[in-house]
């Protein structure tokens, strides 16, 4: 446990200290929740506002400014429609769409909250991310996951972009 947490701090300090200048990797982290009394999966996602805002426009072909005063109602429809496209959850073998609750900036990182409601319980979870992949190929995508106390991280490549867990 304390392993897990000192990856976690060791990954979440590597973000932040990108922060400061024009990051080289390609890296974002995604934390998710089940908080069985709620019947919920909580997801929020860290990714790069720099990347996100290059991929919609690669490939919508116009500029976007998602994290800024020029953001529009349309750049946060695609974001929401592309987040939806390239990260997907199954419960137990069924497709669970999320909902996408909100979003802030955290320097030059964009944090999205989620959630999946209705889960009562969880034998199968499927996670499937290629979030920024179809821009950077170096693209890494982290993906901590803490269910029924058990916490597991996967590494999300252009290699490997699905992950099934069993409870």
């Amino acid at each position: 446990m304390k392993k897990g947490i000192a990856v976690t701090l060791l990954l979440f300090f590597t973000l932040a200290m990108s922060s400061f200048g024009v990051h080289k990797f390609y890296m974002a982290i995604y934390q998710i929740n089940y908080a069985p009394e709620k019947k919920m999966l909580q997801i929020t996602s860290r990714i790069f506002i720099d990347d996100i805002n290059k991929t919609l426009e690669k490939k919508h072909n116009k500029k976007f400014f998602l994290g800024t005063d020029k953001e529009s109602a349309e750049s946060l429809y695609l974001l929401k429609k592309y987040l939806s496209e390239n990260f997907t959850l199954k419960v137990n073998g069924q497709s669970k769409g999320m909902n996408f609750l909100s979003k802030e900036m955290d320097g030059d990182v964009l944090v999205c909250y989620l959630n999946i409601k209705d889960v009562s319980k969880i034998k199968t979870l499927e996670i499937y991310n290629s979030v920024l992949l179809d821009c950077f190929a170096e693209q890494q995508n982290i993906v901590h996951v803490t269910v029924f106390d058990t916490k597991k991280s996967f590494l999300f490549t252009e290699s490997s972009t699905k992950q099934v867990l069993k409870y």
